[in-house]
């Protein structure tokens, strides 16, 4: 559970890294909390997208971690769309 969180704050801050801009999330740590929670939402979208598509399952760890990061940008594009971002 640590692992995927850790791994979710990774994909999480990859995604708002290749996405420039701010969102309206808090500062401190219900900040990385919510980029966590991104990036883990991310690698569940990005894995149910792949696994559907070309019905791949976890051998290629690249193609995982890829999707991932487009799972957890097209979240960040809904987050930004519905709440905004900040001035």
């Amino acid at each position: 559970m640590i692992g995927q969180l850790i791994g979710g704050l990774i994909v999480g801050i990859l995604a708002r890294f290749l996405l420039p801009g701010k969102e309206n999330f808090p500062e401190g740590p219900l900040g990385w909390l919510l980029t966590a929670l991104l990036g883990i939402g991310g690698a569940f979208v990005g894995g149910t997208i792949a696994r559907s598509l070309w019905r791949a399952g976890d051998e290629n760890y690249v193609a995982s971690w890829t999707m991932s990061i487009i799972g957890a940008i097209l979240l960040l594009l809904i987050v930004r769309f519905i709440f905004g971002r900040k001035a």
